[in-house]
């Protein structure tokens, strides 16, 4: 007989049916009434032993995570809180679980707890919903790309180039760190590594995005990216996800119309196929608000903020013109900004964008036209030698969450840029030869996946989207 999913019976359901399940006891009450979950779908549903006709041996082995195979009759359920339940004939324990050590118990664990015991966190509620949110995030972003065109390609973990010129990287090498070769300068001496070169984890696939970009036209790579940041804060990690479109021919404006419809598509995907797990989480962010005080309460629940994407258009402002409302603003001339705003140039915190999302808009807005000194060497410098064509796409409640920019094509443009932050020719030959050999107009732009499951889960850690964090001092499983 085939194995059915406890979502294919709760949602489409036949009654006086025979069927056969597997999965993990979440709750066994009265010897009676076991909730059984499989990890199909947020839902249990409710199996009732005749504990009558059970041998006690085996009731006894019903226990909080124990796997157990059960046939038996579905039928209209008699209580309340399901629609249907199981009437079990047969039940096999396939593993045991001892109910003392079994750390997830049917009970509140706070998050910092499930982070020690990640590899069993996902057998909780709130866990299972992520995650699977996560999945339908994931198979959305290769949907809408492959549905649009674009190649999908696989760009090197490990580096010889720094793509965002930060230095925070993760060095991959085979010396020995106790006694490495040495120039005759004392230096580490790369020529014998393994690669034959200083080596590195990579921050970014951007670059490399861009040259299968100049020849296929349209490409996206999506997967794992490193930053050694000694950041401990909930928005980093030390590895973490990528997804970076990079589109030949198409400018700044059509960049930005690329990042509008592609998030508008992923989250209108969840909207349409998540709906009991984000229902779940939304409510958990509800309860969760009842206990802060008014002034922290969130002001939108977790619906109305994917609902404010998906129903606002994204308004397109420049930096200068941002600037300008965040000088002239009340929270500004009040003080109220833990980073006030004085002067063009200055890097835009969370604050500063939330408030241009939240108050002064009210909707998705892009900011573009950035000055280029707080910007990566790469952007296509604009007429007026000031700005670049960068852009950055604000959301409520996390600020960022695209970054990109149309890419400099000019070749003596870019060399004279690399130039002035010391970043030598040599590292990025290849790079270059892209701006002697058909160069054209190209653009692209990077989410960050972690940022994006954050955001649609209503999740306030980033460690809490992702299987197992790499933070510092932390490599747990």
């Amino acid at each position: 007989m085939k194995v059915n999913s406890v979502e294919e019976l709760l949602n489409h359901p036949s009654n006086q049916i025979d069927v056969e399940l597997k999965g993990w006891v979440r709750t066994f009450r009265a010897n009676r009434f076991i909730a059984l979950n499989d990890g199909s779908t947020i839902n249990n549903i409710q199996c009732v032993v005749d504990f009558e006709s059970t041998d006690e041996m085996l009731l006894k082995r019903i226990t909080t995570g124990a796997a157990v195979h059960i046939k038996g009759l579905l039928v209209e359920s008699q209580g309340r809180g399901q629609t249907v339940e199981v009437q079990v004939k047969s039940i096999e324990i396939l593993g045991d679980s001892d109910p003392e050590a079994f750390p997830i118990q049917p009970k509140k664990h706070s998050f910092e707890f499930l982070r020690e015991n990640a590899h069993l966190r996902t057998r909780t509620n709130t866990f299972s919903a992520v995650m699977r949110l996560r999945s339908s995030l994931a198979f959305a972003i290769h949907d809408y790309f492959n549905r649009n065109g674009y190649y999908y390609m696989h760009t090197p973990i490990i580096t010889g180039s720094d793509a965002e010129g930060a230095g925070e990287m993760f060095r991959v090498t085979t010396l020995d760190p106790k006694n490495p070769p040495l120039t005759n300068e004392g230096e580490v001496d790369y020529t014998q590594d393994f690669f034959g070169k200083e080596s590195n984890l990579t921050v970014s696939g951007q670059l490399e995005a861009e040259t299968y970009a100049l020849s296929l036209g349209k490409v996206y790579t999506f997967g794992p990216t490193f930053r050694a940041e000694n950041s401990n804060t909930s928005r980093h990690l030390a590895e973490f996800w990528m997804i970076e479109p990079e589109v030949a021919f198409m400018d700044l404006a059509g960049n930005m119309d690329l990042a509008e419809d592609f998030l508008r598509y992923i989250i209108q995907y969840v909207l349409d196929n998540n709906a009991d797990d984000l229902a779940f989480l939304e409510n958990r962010l509800i309860q969760e608000d009842k206990s802060k005080p008014q002034a922290e309460r969130s002001s939108m629940t977790l619906s109305d903020k994917l609902r404010f994407i998906i129903d606002n258009q994204f308004v397109r402002v420049t930096y200068t013109e941002a600037i300008d409302i965040l000088r002239n603003s009340k929270p500004n001339k009040k003080k109220k900004f833990k980073y006030p705003i004085n002067d063009w140039g200055a890097d835009l915190q969370s604050e500063h964008e939330r408030y241009l999302v939240e108050k002064h808009f009210e909707s998705p807005v892009i900011l573009f036209d950035y000055p280029a000194d707080i910007k990566a060497f790469y952007m296509r410098l604009n007429e007026d030698g000031k700005t670049v064509r960068a852009m950055d796409i604000l959301f409520p409640g996390i600020g960022e969450i695209v970054g990109g920019s149309q890419r400099e094509e000019r070749l003596e443009v870019l060399k004279e840029k690399m130039a002035a932050l010391d970043i030598p020719e040599d590292e990025l030959w290849w790079y270059l030869d892209l701006r002697r050999y058909g160069t054209a107009i190209h653009s692209g732009f990077g989410l960050g996946f972690e940022r994006l499951v954050m955001f649609v889960t209503g999740m306030n850690n980033i460690r809490d989207v992702i299987p197992f964090p790499r933070t510092p001092q932390n490599a747990e499983f």
